[in-house]
């Protein structure tokens, strides 16, 4: 049995002497009339890199999405359509606005919204497409666009996942009115927790500069709030750890890209195994190398897991359907479109991601593929 010297972790960062020295700084500077001067530096370098003209450090993706669905103005009596499979975060933000998500099919290969499924779910009561670039895949963004356009919805994108993916040359996070990506301690570049909403419709921005500040408008000193909203703002300190990250974003992608190119030659020929897509003018920034596997074989996700966990390897499922969740038992209307034979309720029951932390070697995606294909080998025994 191939067994990991030492567990192989499923995602985590890379943090150098950088990282820790400018944190350092802002504890020790970044207060009175610095206070904000890392959050902007944050900022700035983001918008830069995304190719956008505004940007906004918050805590999270998911209060990104909620700024951005808040700021549209989507709110009670509307629908949002996401995709069925995906973490809850890029959909609970709808419920938070009062709006209700209706959950589409997704692509067998990029595993994103498929542009189909969003046409026949489009109502009279639908204001906007949310979709998702799933670990780091890019949906077919001028189809949806050309959809959003046609019924006149707004069209966002969850990049979360995606930091350093693009389409045709257009980088994850500009393909939309805004968009959301997170820093969390699993992702490509990291705060610990930490998000950005990012736009180049100014009228959005300025709202949501008002809205991510309880009310208040931008500037104001007098504590005299416009309007009940939220508290949606990075700490500096936060924000410092995510310049440092900044510095080195190309370094971090690449080493992303690396890990998926090491797992693509040592499992490419097993005809039950496919991997991260990357269509023709497609750069997956590969967030998470992540198999599917054939389903003939019938290796369900968590027995796959438990296999390689034997063997000290940690990985993780692919997302399941929301739709099947507990959570969305009660949420008919949301449900209304999924069926037993939509394309992500069987991609979703046999994925799973591989280790891809930024500490990952070829000596250990070796090891991890190794051990895969020991365990698809049993298969028929």
């Amino acid at each position: 049995m191939v067994i990991a010297p030492e567990r192989i972790a499923v995602a985590g960062p890379s943090i150098t002497e950088r990282e820790v020295e400018l944190v350092a700084e802002a504890t020790r500077h970044g207060w009175y009339s610095r206070h904000y001067e890392y959050n902007r530096r944050f900022e700035e370098m983001m918008a830069g890199y995304i190719g956008v003209a505004h940007a906004i450090a918050v805590p999270h993706a998911t209060s990104a999405l909620h700024l951005i669905l808040a700021s549209l103005g989507v709110g009670p009596g509307d629908e949002v359509i996401v995709p069925d499979v995906t973490w809850i975060a890029s959909v609970a933000p709808i419920t938070y606005v009062g709006a209700e998500p209706v959950l589409v099919d997704i692509l067998p290969d990029t595993w994103c919204l498929d542009p189909a499924a969003v046409a026949a779910a489009i109502g009279p009561r639908t204001k906007a497409i949310l979709a998702v670039d799933l670990y780091g895949s890019m949906c077919d963004w001028p189809a949806l666009q050309q959809l959003a356009d046609r019924h006149g919805l707004h069209l966002i994108e969850d990049a979360a996942e995606a930091l350093g993916s693009r389409l045709n040359g257009k980088a994850a996070g500009s393909l939309g009115i805004a968009a959301a990506f997170s820093f969390h301690g699993s992702k490509t570049v990291v705060t610990g927790e930490g998000g950005m909403l990012v736009t180049n419709d100014t009228g959005l921005y300025q709202r949501a500069l008002v809205l991510c500040d309880h009310g208040r408008p931008v500037g104001d000193t007098s504590f005299l709030n416009h309007e009940i909203a939220f508290k949606y703002r990075m700490n500096g300190i936060t924000a410092a750890l995510g310049v440092a990250q900044m510095e080195r974003v190309e370094e971090l992608v690449a080493h992303k890209r690396r890990i998926l190119g090491w797992y693509r030659e040592r499992l490419a020929g097993h005809n039950a195994i496919t991997l991260n897509a990357e269509p023709e003018g497609v750069i997956n920034s590969a967030w998470m190398s992540t198999v599917v596997i054939d389903p003939a074989l019938k290796f369900d996700k968590f027995h796959l897991i438990g296999e390689l966990s034997r063997r000290n390897i940690d990985t993780r499922p692919f997302f399941s359907p929301l739709s099947s969740l507990p959570a969305f038992a009660d949420r008919a209307a949301a449900r209304r479109f999924v069926t037993d034979r939509d394309k992500g309720v069987a991609i979703a029951r046999y994925g799973i991601n591989l280790p891809s932390a930024q500490n990952m070697t070829e000596d250990k995606a070796d090891i991890v593929s190794r051990a895969l294909m020991e365990v698809l080998a049993t298969a028929n025994n």
